[in-house]
């Protein structure tokens, strides 16, 4: 029986733990793309327990909470510190085979040195003893948390509108090392059906100083966030879509259903199709212009539970996996694109797994010379990080890709203590390679395997979005 989070956690065969003790262990971290707050890194947060580290924003944790009866008193009401702790402690025994036990004893053991499992009766140990070391280790503080971890790159999630300030706060600070950059997120620009649309349009025309009346004003605001952005380091886009639906119009057709928006006047679908279609268009060429890399999240179903949105708002564990197919839109989009040679390095995420290979196909039809996997899934996401989503996602991506080209792991978290996911997926990566050494399917040619695994754990990344 192996050692509970030992050494060899995960690893399965000698070729497996040859990998990641001698290969992938030892590979800083680039965190491509999370949702956590440059603010926060900036003023090198102290938490006041670990309640506010672990489950002040953490949804994963939540679901599971929500599922074992909990009450959302202790979830997100207003319970103390210690009784969300605490039913949270209960909660986790119950939960085996899902990656949040995992995740919760990697982050104990390797941020906090606590190799005691969480449970009901432990859970006032640990409270105290991960609370005493919060106050007391300056490790622990965000900073240290980053720089303990191996993390030379962040790319935070920031709105067009954002004036990025604690990015550049952060770049002049000499003494932290990690950098710290910005990532281009538009949906509030693209999502035309939703009712905050008119309101945001007039943010956006304050912060670019263009008065935003035709979708050529729109496009010359958008490119003036663009610029700035660029100013402060960003590389990368980022796209929530509900679906991708081929949907062409004219201007005229555009400017006319763009000014029922700027009106709050209701969208029909359609429109809202033929508009967003459009504006992905007009981004994916500045994109490629600009050399950033396009990443696409899709087949998700959000804030499906209207009470739940009502009382929590967005990204508190109210959304699910869509069936929807985007592939044809998509294929169009990229294929658009690709006419006009304007078709940025694009990374395709799905909530649905049972899109890997579809996805995987449709990259294959967009690779260009002198570009290793210009166009390619990204990491299992969100639902799919898991050990099965992860082995099913890098199998696909083998079967139908180059394996070697893939750029790896990323946290898409809130929380400063998810780094130890990098090391989840590692050790899950190599396990899979070194059981297909060993059944034969594989040279046992270490220098090569070695390399890729090096590659896939940050080289790529790095090489991909240019950091």
């Amino acid at each position: 029986m192996q050692e509970f989070i030992g050494k060899d956690f995960l690893l399965k065969n000698e070729t497996a733990r040859t990998l990641y003790h001698n290969y992938a262990a030892k590979m800083p971290v680039v965190d491509y793309h999370c949702h956590i707050n440059p603010q926060e890194i900036y003023e090198n947060k102290k938490f006041a327990d670990i309640t506010e580290a672990w489950l002040g924003g953490d949804h994963y944790k939540w679901r599971l909470m929500r599922a074992n009866g909990v009450d959302e008193k202790y979830i997100t009401g207003n319970a103390t510190n210690w009784e969300k702790f605490e039913a949270f402690a209960k909660t986790l025994p119950r939960a085996i085979g899902n990656p949040v036990y995992h995740w919760a004893h990697l982050e104990l053991k390797r941020y906090f040195g606590c190799e005691t499992p969480l449970n009901a009766d432990t859970a006032k140990e640990v409270w105290e003893f991960c609370n005493q070391k919060l106050q007391s280790d300056e490790n622990l503080r965000v900073r240290g948390i980053i720089q303990q971890s191996g993390v030379t790159t962040i790319v935070t999630t920031d709105d067009p509108i954002d004036t990025l300030e604690w990015h550049t706060k952060i770049k002049e600070d000499t003494s932290f090392t990690t950098k710290v950059l910005p990532a281009w997120r538009p949906d509030k620009a693209i999502n035309i059906d939703r009712a905050e649309f008119s309101d945001y349009m007039s943010k956006l025309s304050v912060a670019s100083a263009v008065v935003i009346d035709t979708m050529s004003a729109l496009y010359k605001a958008l490119a003036a966030r663009m610029e700035y952005f660029a100013a402060v380091g960003c590389k990368a886009s980022d796209h929530g879509v509900d679906n991708v639906v081929y949907a062409p119009a004219t201007e005229a057709e555009l400017d006319a259903i763009l000014q029922k928006g700027l009106c709050g006047e209701p969208i029909t679908p359609h429109e809202a199709n033929q508009y967003k279609y459009n504006v992905l268009q007009f981004l994916g060429q500045e994109y490629a212009c600009r050399g950033w890399v396009m990443e696409i999240h899709f087949g998700a179903m959000r804030n499906v539970n209207s009470k739940g949105f009502a009382a929590l708002g967005a990204d508190t564990g109210y959304d699910c996996i869509s069936p929807a197919n985007n592939m044809p839109g998509l294929a169009q989009l990229l294929n658009d694109l690709n006419e006009l040679d304007r078709l940025p390095q694009t990374l395709i995420f799905s909530l649905n797994p049972g899109d890997d290979a579809a996805i995987n196909t449709l990259a294959g039809c967009f690779q260009q010379g002198g570009v290793r996997g210009r166009v390619q899934q990204g990491s299992a996401w969100w639902f799919n990080d898991n050990i099965t989503g992860m082995v099913n996602q890098m199998t696909s991506f083998a079967n139908l890709s180059v394996l070697g080209n893939f750029v790896g792991m990323l946290t898409d978290s809130r929380s400063f203590m998810s780094y130890t996911r990098h090391e989840y997926f590692r050790r899950i990566l190599c396990n899979l390679l070194g059981t297909w050494v060993e059944e034969g399917a594989y040279p046992s040619d270490m220098q090569a395997l070695g390399s890729m695994v090096q590659d896939i754990c940050y080289n790529n990344a790095m090489a991909y979005f240019g950091y």
